[in-house]
């Protein structure tokens, strides 16, 4: 059973698709299942994450505590848990990072947020660091709805809330950036390295979702409702000029730029996505409800 303390965090994150409320809003949060090292029984843990790529990272800081977290010594008796992310629930197999790429993986955590190096002087641990690998074929995992068209329309909340997410995290590198050299990109403040992972899941997260679309979503959509076409069209037209608007904004994580034109980049694709998820939601929804 989970601790007392967590479990108003486990019922409002699963009552509410991941969207937390209070101390945690705006947080990046993920429920984590381990396996009982000693008792073989399950543990769910509310766990802050990192994007990073196909896996996510999780960091078994314990608040600095000098006694690894249980959870993470679960995980290392039972590699394989359960991951819910608030709109998929799968399952994982968990890998700690050593070496260099613990240490660079940390030195990311850190320069987003350095709470994560005032844990790590509080104690003489060298605070874990844990990869979560999806082992879900096909697809994401689980779809935490109860029908197509609210499946969708989590998909999409979940692309809205992550992209809130990322337009914080880059206010703050805003608020520090100074412009003096367009062209070189000298005398910017660069963009922290794990915004730039942040970006860049988010933005292949985007692709993979509409070319599971363009193939399979919508061809089936049209051969059950033939009146579509005309929307399926649109919806289509909107996947290349999204893309069009992602390619910019992974060029300019790719090239030193000030935190500022990532931002304005991001406000283009947010305001272009908004509007498709919208219309795909009126479109496409009523089908599926029907």
């Amino acid at each position: 059973m989970p601790h007392d303390f967590n479990q108003p965090i486990i019922d409002e994150f699963r009552a509410n698709k991941g969207r937390m409320t209070g101390y945690f809003e705006g947080a990046r949060l993920l429920l984590l299942t381990t396996t009982g090292a000693r008792t073989g029984t399950p543990h769910t843990t509310p766990v802050g994450y990192l994007p990073d790529g196909d896996r996510v990272l999780v960091i078994a800081s314990a608040a600095g505590s000098d006694r690894h977290p249980d959870w993470f010594r679960n995980l290392v008796a039972h590699p394989q848990v359960t991951v819910e992310s608030g709109v998929f629930t799968y399952d994982a197999q968990a890998v700690v990072l050593t070496g260099e790429e613990r240490d660079e993986v940390f030195a990311r955590a850190v320069e987003a947020d350095p709470g994560w190096a005032a844990y790590q002087e509080k104690t003489e641990r060298i605070i874990p660091v844990v990869a979560l690998h999806s082992l879900a074929q096909g697809g994401p995992g689980t779809i935490n709805a109860t029908s197509f068209g609210e499946a969708i329309k989590v998909v999409h909340d979940a692309f809205r809330h992550e992209l809130a997410l990322i337009r914080g995290e880059l206010n703050k590198s805003t608020a520090t950036d100074t412009d003096t050299d367009t062209d070189t990109g000298a005398g910017f403040s660069t963009l922290g390295a794990q915004l730039r992972v942040n970006c860049l899941t988010f933005c292949q997260g985007l692709h993979n979702h509409h070319t599971g679309e363009d193939t399979v979503l919508f061809p089936l959509i049209a051969e059950r409702h033939p009146g579509s076409d005309a929307a399926l069209a649109r919806l289509r037209e909107e996947h290349e000029q999204i893309a069009t608007l992602v390619d910019a904004l992974r060029e300019t994580l790719t090239t030193p730029t000030a935190p500022a034109t990532t931002r304005a980049e991001v406000n283009r694709l947010t305001a272009a996505l908004e509007a498709h998820l919208t219309y795909e939601e009126q479109e496409l929804i009523p089908l599926f409800d029907a």
